[in-house]
């Protein structure tokens, strides 16, 4: 559930943050984000959450990967720096897809991507989001949990939630489950081969709501 960060020296280092990480100098100039300065932040909020905790770190072990241009999305848009996991696009470890921030029937996060598509069946997999609104230091967990197979659904979602105005940054990771088309058999009764994805190295994004 959303929380509002309510410790005075939280507040303000959320604050800080925000005034750290917003470049741009006027409302028809795009803005930008510092991805590094985003990660303490969002590690700060993880604090507690164990895979929260280690995925963030990944992303602070790898600066040059968030060396990356950081203008700031509008929903819904791609996160800027995509996600990597064990599977990878081409069944070996690599580029997996990316967040995604969504401004559908109320704002949502999401992910797109990976290889195969998104099994309609999750469990034993667990896709989650931490995010903060650098503005007013609101921040949260969500599980991605809404997928629908027919017609073919290229996202799995959160639910609605109310970051609330200004600018958020967010990460994703965890699990989650592809599938394949193969010929019916014995082995796949279904028609499908299913393949579990381990998000390896975490998308990171920022949108303005």
């Amino acid at each position: 559930m959303p929380r509002l960060i309510s410790r005075f020296t939280t507040g303000l280092a959320a604050t800080a943050a925000a005034a750290m990480l917003f470049t741009g100098h006027a409302a028809a100039e795009p803005q930008t984000v510092d991805w590094t300065s985003a990660a303490e932040q969002l590690r700060v909020v993880a604090t507690g959450n164990r895979a929260a905790e280690q995925a963030i770190d990944r992303l602070l072990a790898d600066p040059e990967r968030l060396d990356a241009p950081g203008e700031v999305a509008l929903p819904a848009q791609p996160f800027q720096i995509p996600a990597q996991s064990d599977i990878g696009r081409g069944g070996g470890a690599g580029v997996y897809g990316s967040g995604v921030a969504l401004g559908i029937d109320g704002f949502r996060f999401g992910f797109f991507g990976g290889p195969g598509t998104i099994a309609p069946n999750q469990t034993g997999a667990k896709l989650e989001v931490i995010w903060l609104n650098l503005s007013s230091g609101r921040s949260g967990t969500e599980v991605l949990t809404e997928h629908n197979d027919i017609p073919v659904d290229t996202t799995i979602r959160s639910r609605a939630i109310d970051p609330g105005p200004g600018m958020t940054v967010a990460a994703i990771y965890g699990t989650m489950w592809h599938r394949w088309s193969v010929p019916v058999s014995e082995e796949h009764p279904d028609g499908f081969e299913y393949k579990l994805g381990t998000i390896s190295f975490p998308s990171l994004g920022a949108v303005v709501n």
